[in-house]
C-alpha cells in the first residue's frame, strides 16, 4: 500500500470517487491559548495494490509534543476490490472534527495506522501571532 494524500485541511469531500479537498494546512496562528478550531478535516488516499484486497483497520491518533492526546483515537476500517483488469485501488478517508481543542501552543502531529503499522504522520503547528497579521 502506499500512501498517496494525508493532510489537515478545512474541509474535505468524496464525490464519484474524487477526493476533494479545501484549504489544507500545518499551522494554526493565536493570540492565546487554548485554541478552539471550530471544523476541519482529515483527509487521506491510499493506494492499495490487487494482492491486498480485503479489510483493512484504520487508526488515527492526534498528540500533542508530549504524546497526549488531544482526542481520543479513531477506529475504523475499509473493504479494497480492485477491478478485473486493474492492478491497484484506492481508499479516500475522510474525518469531520468539530470543535477541536488545542490547549497549548507547540507541535502536534497526526498519526495515520493501517492494520497496525504507521503509514504516515503530518504536524500540526500552533504558534502564537504577536503581530497583527500572520506569517504566510
Amino acid at each position: 500500500m502506499k500512501l498517496e494524500i494525508f493532510t489537515l485541511c478545512d474541509a474535505a469531500t468524496e464525490v464519484a470517487g474524487k477526493l476533494n479537498i479545501l484549504g489544507s494546512f500545518d499551522h494554526v496562528w493565536a493570540k492565546e491559548t487554548p485554541v478552539s478550531y471550530p471544523l476541519c478535516a482529515v483527509a487521506a488516499k491510499v493506494r492499495f495494490w490487487k494482492v491486498e484486497e480485503g479489510n483493512h483497520r484504520i487508526r488515527l491518533n492526534f498528540a500533542d509534543e508530549d504524546g497526549k492526546l488531544v482526542m481520543p483515537s479513531i477506529d475504523a476500517s475499509v473493504a479494497v476490490r480492485t477491478g478485473a483488469d486493474e492492478t491497484s485501488a484506492t481508499a479516500n478517508l475522510i474525518l469531520h472534527i468539530q470543535q477541536l481543542k488545542l490547549q497549548k501552543f507547540g507541535e502536534y502531529t497526526m498519526d495515520l495506522a493501517i492494520d497496525g503499522r504507521q503509514e504516515g504522520s503530518v504536524p500540526l503547528y500552533v504558534r502564537e501571532l504577536k503581530d497583527k497579521n500572520p506569517p504566510v
